[in-house]
């Protein structure tokens, strides 16, 4: 199977871990580069191939998540695009479907969030396709190359096309394309029918215009990140995570940009998911707290529950339907709630006089106040430190040291001093309030989806993630929790074991007696073909999985469900109208009786690929402290063990208060809760009584 190099960009540090055929693991550090992210890939990619003492061509396998087409969204730091659209839908992008949601509902002096690109780069052409996708008004070759002359003298780096109905009838926007590629030769021309062949306007457009906007970037990226690691020595093949689940080939990389927006916190959600497999747990939550966000999701019998859309620039990242959070982006993604609430989350006194966390972040430079970086504003991890939850001479694998000092004055300064209380108190509360972010997170993706928080087990990661985890489980009546070995890096070590895959589908608006069987195959068939081209692969191989989807819906409703295909058959075809409706029942507990519509087919191909195999805990006696520090748990100093995590054998049990220090994470160990040691290295958190 040979090396595989796993590496996940964070806002504060990017993570890299080196995984062997034989379970050997090698995990780095390294503090992220935002001005140039590959440059702290390449620097933490040399640090753990030589501490592993790896021959770069020895790696077989690349994969990468990064950060950067959500910056790009987000911060609309994207390339210069412009949108071409039909006559009449100029002002799509600019009314959207804002709405107000928590606080925002009683702002008396709310703005909406501004339109996500200027009036002047929006171009409407007169054309147009009815639903079915028969012409209204044909498209000239006169008028779009005219509009190809307009849009030439705005010089965009990029062109967004999205016409109406194009989803059932691309023709229009290919040759507005064609136009478009002879007065630009050179610049990225997307289309909507290339890129998401569904309904809806909007959310076809957002997924158009974020297309257009990322893939230049990406494309300089990966190109740059591919040239870096080969100068290093490593040939292996370079592959990119999807907000899905699933990696794709960095050469189709740029094409399917937004499908990257969650790549870290997908590629975390699949590390927690390879966890509860491993140890059986049915029903998981995954809760991933890095340095700038926290990152929550849900996993049912080993596998993460799946939305169609993500929701980004708002509040946070949302999956599924969240009105007023943000853009609509329509591409599969691990369904996930994220937020601003990681280490370097700012704690600031808002007018009212509260204490709040986030969402602004100190990120890597200058970092929080006890980085001794420049930076004076305090954070979570300055927080943590007072309280004792962290070493100074043991942070980040042992990259920083930590400057106490510098902590608790910045903390004294603005937290401490304006509410009249102690350093220690102050520290308590950040952490408590960072502690009801994450728990936020995690009601966005059970309670507000109808799941009971308890009875799932917790599932925590990120460099900061353990220290948080029982805090945030005593608020749901959480009573066990799991820390994965290397927990701080986990989202690298989640995406290598994530397989090469692909989903694409077509609206096609038809009830069930219009799709014959040979209508169905040809159709299916086609998107395998588009599906098999989004992967970067020529022709299906030998190992390939395929996954036929309707989306079914009553006559009437403007939503539907996703009901697998048993087979490509009659009896397939013939058995969807049953799992909709037992679909449908389970859903809202109601069996309605209609006529049945597809609104789209789709098919979701995979190429499955050999997880590394996970560590083995050492064996030992029991547990012994290295040394003893005080810390603080509530409003009360404790003497507590501290552990080198290392060194824990299997079988072995830390009560608390304690505290385990990893190589990349700490988890804190409260009075009245206990960790035992699993085969794999796994920390089994469990409240006593």
């Amino acid at each position: 199977m040979g090396w595989v190099l796993g590496s996940d960009i964070g806002g504060t540090f990017t993570d890299i871990v080196l995984a062997g055929p034989s379970g050997e693991w090698t995990s780095v550090k390294q503090l992220t580069t935002p001005e140039a992210p590959e440059r702290a890939v390449i620097a933490g990619a040399q640090r753990a191939i030589e501490q592993a003492g790896v021959d770069p061509r020895e790696i077989a396998r690349v994969v990468h998540g990064t950060t950067l087409a959500t910056n790009a969204v987000i911060e609309r730091r994207g390339a210069r695009a412009a949108f071409v659209t039909t006559a009449g839908f100029g002002d799509l992008l600019h009314i959207g479907r804002n709405a107000r949601v928590e606080e925002d509902r009683y702002d008396l002096h709310f703005t909406a969030a501004p339109a996500p690109l200027s009036r002047s780069l929006v171009f409407e052409v007169n054309e147009r396709m009815d639903a079915r996708g028969a012409p209204v008004r044909e498209l000239s070759p006169e008028h779009a190359r005219d509009i190809a002359a307009q849009v030439e003298r705005q010089a965009p780096e990029s062109v967004a096309v999205c016409f109406l109905h194009a989803y059932a009838n691309p023709a229009h926007e290919e040759q507005m394309a064609t136009a478009l590629e002879a007065s630009l030769p050179g610049t990225r021309i997307v289309l909507s029918s290339r890129v998401h062949p569904e309904l809806r306007e909007f959310d076809r457009a957002c997924t158009t215009l974020f297309t257009a906007e990322v893939a230049p970037l990406m494309a300089r990226y990966l190109a740059q990140l591919e040239s870096d690691l080969r100068a290093l020595g490593i040939t292996a093949p370079l592959q990119v995570m999807e907000s899905s689940g699933g990696v794709m080939a960095a050469s189709v990389a740029a094409e399917r940009a937004v499908a990257t927006l969650e790549s870290g916190g997908a590629a975390g959600v699949m590390a927690a998911a390879r966890f509860a497999r491993h140890h059986g747990l049915e029903r998981a939550i995954s809760l991933d707290m890095g340095g700038t966000t926290v990152k929550a999701g849900v996993i049912h019998e080993g596998q993460p529950r799946l939305a169609r859309e993500l929701h980004v620039g708002g509040k946070g990242s949302f999956g599924g339907r969240r009105a007023g959070t943000g853009m609509p982006v329509k591409t599969p993604t691990v369904d996930i709630a994220e937020l601003g609430a990681g280490g370097g989350s700012i704690a600031w006194i808002d007018p009212e006089g509260l204490l709040q966390v986030g969402p602004r972040s100190a990120g890597a430079a200058p970092g929080p106040a006890c980085y001794g970086q420049g930076g004076d504003q305090p954070t979570v991890t300055d927080a943590n430190l007072i309280l004792g939850y962290l070493d100074p001479e043991r942070f980040g694998s042992g990259q920083l040291v930590l400057d106490l000092e510098a902590a608790r004055r910045a903390l004294a300064d603005q937290v401490a001093g304006p509410l009249g209380i102690s350093i220690e108190r102050a520290a308590v509360g950040v952490h408590e309030a960072a502690n009801a972010s994450l728990a936020s997170a995690i009601h966005v993706v059970t309670v507000q989806r109808g799941l009971d928080p308890r009875t799932h087990t917790l599932v925590s990661f990120g460099g900061a993630g353990p220290m948080h985890m029982a805090g945030v489980a005593d608020r749901f009546g959480i009573l066990r929790g799991v820390v994965p070995p290397r927990a701080g890096v986990a989202a690298a070590i989640g995406m290598q074991g994530s397989d090469l895959q692909a989903e694409l589908g077509r609206s096609v608006l038809m009830r069930p007696e219009e799709l014959t069987l040979e209508e169905a195959r040809d159709r299916f068939h086609a998107l395998e073909v588009a599906a098999l081209q989004r992967m970067g692969l020529p022709a299906p191989p030998p190992d390939l999985e395929v996954e036929r989807i309707a989306d079914v819906r009553f006559e009437g409703q403007a939503h539907e469900f996703q009901v697998p295909l048993t087979g490509l058959d009659a009896a397939g075809l013939d058995g969807l109208d049953t799992a909709f409706r037992q679909r449908y029942v389970e859903a809202y507990g109601v069996a309605s009786e209609g006529r049945l519509e597809y609104a789209a087919l789709r098919v979701r191909l995979r190429v499955p690929v050999t997880a590394p195999p996970l560590p083995r805990a050492p064996r030992g006696e029991s547990p012994v402290a290295r040394t003893h520090r005080t810390a603080h748990f509530g409003d009360s100093p404790h003497e507590a063990a501290v552990f080198d995590r290392s060194t824990l054998p299997a079988g072995g049990r830390v009560d608390g208060p304690a505290i385990i220090e990893g190589e990349v994470e700490t988890l804190v160990v409260p009075p009245g809760w206990c960790a035992e040691v699993d085969p794999a290295g796994s920390l089994l958190l469990e409240r006593l009584g």
